[in-house]
C-alpha cells in the first residue's frame, strides 16, 4: 500500500509539474514575442490569461506543503505565492494603469524563467529520480540574479500602482455601514510593501541555504 502511495505521487506531482512548466513556457514565449513585436507596453496582453492560471495554480503548492506531499516548508513557501498573488490579481489585475509599464517586462521574464528551470527540474526528478546536474545548478544559481529583477520589479510596481489606488479608492470600505467596519486597499498596499523590507533578506538567505546544501550534496553524490 505504501508503495501505491508513492508512486500515485510522484505520478500526480510529476503531472503537477509538467503542466505549469508548459504554462510558464507559454508566459515566456508570449512576452518575447510581445517584446519584439509591439514593444514593453504590449506584454501584459499577450501573456494576462497564462500568466493567471499558471502564478494561481501554484497556490496548491501550499496545500502540498501543509499535507507533506513535498518538503518545502510553508512558511517559505507561503509569503512568495501570497506576494504573487497580489501583484497578479491586486495589482496587474485590478490597477490598468500598471499594465503598460516597462517593469511588467522584468517581472514577466523573471518569473517565468524562474519557474521554467524549477519546474522542469522537480519535474525531471518526480519523473526519473534524478536531474541532470546542469540543471541543478541553473536551479541554485539563476535566482541570484533573477530574484533581485523580480522582487525589483514587484516593488516597482506596487509603488507605481499606489496614486492610482488612493484616487480610485478601489476596494476600499467606508464607515458608515452594515458590518461596522473599515477598509482601505491603498494603506494595505503600502503594508503589503512593507513587508518586502524584512521579507527580501529572509527568503534570499533561506535560497541561498539551500543552494549551499543541493551543490554540496552533489559534489558528493
Amino acid at each position: 500500500m505504501a508503495g501505491f502511495l508513492s508512486a500515485l505521487r510522484r505520478i500526480y506531482l510529476s503531472l503537477y509539474n509538467w503542466v505549469v512548466f508548459i504554462g510558464w513556457f507559454q508566459v515566456l514565449y508570449f512576452a518575447v514575442k510581445a517584446l519584439r513585436e509591439g514593444g514593453p507596453t504590449t506584454v501584459y496582453d499577450a501573456v494576462e490569461k497564462p500568466l493567471q492560471l499558471a502564478q494561481t495554480v501554484a497556490v496548491l503548492e501550499i496545500l502540498h506543503g501543509i499535507v507533506g506531499l513535498v518538503r518545502s516548508p510553508v512558511s517559505a513557501t507561503l509569503p512568495q505565492i501570497g506576494s504573487r498573488l497580489f501583484l497578479v490579481w491586486g495589482i496587474l489585475w485590478s490597477i490598468p494603469e500598471t499594465r503598460t509599464h516597462v517593469l511588467v517586462s522584468s517581472l514577466v521574464i523573471s518569473w517565468s524563467v524562474t519557474e521554467i528551470i524549477r519546474y522542469s527540474f522537480f519535474g525531471m526528478k518526480e519523473a526519473l529520480g534524478f536531474a541532470p546536474s546542469w540543471l541543478l545548478w541553473l536551479r541554485y544559481s539563476t535566482f541570484l540574479i533573477l530574484y533581485p529583477s523580480g522582487i525589483t520589479s514587484e516593488v516597482g510596481l506596487i509603488y507605481v500602482a499606489l496614486p492610482f489606488i488612493k484616487a480610485s479608492e478601489k476596494y476600499c470600505i467606508r464607515m458608515p455601514n452594515k458590518w461596522n467596519f473599515t477598509f482601505d486597499y491603498f494603506y494595505a498596499s503600502i503594508l503589503v510593501l512593507a513587508t518586502y523590507v524584512p521579507g527580501i533578506p529572509h527568503m534570499y538567505g533561506y535560497m541561498l541555504g539551500q543552494r549551499k546544501k543541493a551543490l554540496s550534496k552533489s559534489k558528493t553524490a
